[in-house]
């Protein structure tokens, strides 16, 4: 689990698993991608994204009401998936779009500072875009990602 902001985290499907560490690090709500799991006094919201495919716009459009929700509530949040790499990296993406107002691009470099393994599959990185309405390449992704290297 990584640190993007005060408020957000990243991380893997252990970590949503790991209560002694959700509370050290002051997470009190989690979006989780890969699948549920519940602890008291964290607020969750489990969307079925499947891994390897495209994200579907009302995915986006519910992860980043919960984080945005949790966030007003000054509470710390989670983004999670299976692995730590793909999905949570798109809808920390796309949190920090809409909360922040950065460019997909420029929010996926913030995220790849603190999170080195953070990268969104081609159709995930092409969702993102087609919901965004934003035209920005694959490459130019990649090329960013290889900046921190």
């Amino acid at each position: 689990m990584d640190e993007i902001r005060p408020w957000l985290y990243i991380g893997n499907y252990s970590d949503t698993q790991n209560k002694e560490r959700l509370d050290f690090n002051s997470v009190q709500a989690v979006l989780q991608l890969a699948a549920p799991v519940n602890h008291a006094g964290i607020t969750s919201l489990y969307l079925p994204v499947k891994d390897m495919s495209p994200i579907y716009p009302q995915f986006f459009k519910e992860g980043v009401e919960f984080v945005r929700g949790e966030k007003e509530k000054g509470r710390t949040i989670l983004v999670a998936c299976a692995a730590g790499i793909n999905r949570s990296t798109a809808f920390c993406i796309a949190s920090l779009k809409e909360i922040e107002g950065l460019s997909l691009l420029d929010a996926f470099k913030e995220i790849k500072k603190n999170h080195s393994h953070s990268m969104p599959q081609e159709m995930v990185w092409e969702s993102l875009c087609r919901y965004y309405k934003e035209d920005t390449s694959y490459i130019d992704l990649l090329r960013a990602s290889a900046e921190y290297y």
